[in-house]
């Protein structure tokens, strides 16, 4: 069955990757990004290589604005939804919470935090069948940092994924009579150009050997998890926090 999904963040790592998965299953894709337009366009074009559709979209999710044209924009391309993946992120350079400041912890909050609540506010409101919605799954990339604390590095980062998750099963509750399923997926050491951003490129290559599965994952892992919580394959797994860590 032929479904439409937003994305958000999705020109890169594991945006991208579940873009391609999904139009691999014929899926209609609105690829959300914050500024690479190049690289939204890539997406794209590998959506509809692999036999889906889709389309760019540019917004920022820390404003309701943008969020709001966003899902305009893709039910507009491809009628209604049935499923929105929670993905846009951002993180900083390693630092300990000591050290960051304001400015740093309220850019990450805005996008992590208040831009996760936005997109899934507006997924809310355009799933629900008590709203008119067609129901289906909303996906909220958090991160094993949500439970491992993110010391000497990110505490700010992982602060934002442990509220991911919290509004990941509040809202399985809230969302459940209406006809969406709600679930978080905390991936682990995944390579992806987010490390390169926080200035540590070849961290998860370097801290993968560590896992139980001695390397570190790769993005369409994650977005093949994604995927299947979209699908109706998951159509009984709600309010679940699903690790994708190579066992960290």
């Amino acid at each position: 069955m032929s479904k439409t999904i937003l994305i958000t963040g999705a020109s890169r790592g594991i945006g991208a990757a579940t873009a391609r998965l999904a139009g691999a299953r014929g899926w209609a894709v609105g690829v959300n990004y914050a500024g690479n337009a190049e690289a939204a366009a890539a997406t794209v074009k590998a959506v509809e290589a692999a036999g889906g559709k889709a389309i760019a979209i540019k917004g920022d999710v820390a404003e309701e604005a943008d969020v709001i044209a966003m899902f305009d924009a893709t039910e507009a391309a491809f009628g209604k939804l049935d499923g929105v993946v929670v993905n846009a992120g951002i993180l900083d350079v390693a630092a300990q919470l000591a050290d960051m400041p304001v400015e740093r912890l309220r850019k990450v909050f805005d996008v992590n935090i208040l831009g996760a609540a936005l997109t899934a506010r507006e997924a809310a409101r355009r799933l629900s069948t008590g709203r008119g919605g067609n129901g289906g799954s909303v996906v909220v990339v958090s991160s094993a940092a949500a439970r491992l604390g993110g010391a000497d590095e990110r505490i700010d980062y992982a602060l934002s994924k442990g509220a991911m998750d919290t509004m990941a099963i509040g809202m399985s509750k809230e969302l459940g009579p209406e006809g969406i399923r709600v679930n978080s997926i905390r991936p682990g050491l995944i390579v992806t150009d987010i490390h390169a951003s926080g200035g540590q490129p070849e961290r998860a290559n370097t801290l993968g050997g560590g896992t139980p599965l001695r390397r570190a994952g790769t993005a369409e892992e994650v977005g093949e998890a994604i995927v299947w919580l979209l699908d109706d394959a998951s159509s009984y797994v709600t309010g679940a926090l699903l690790d994708v860590t190579g066992g960290r």
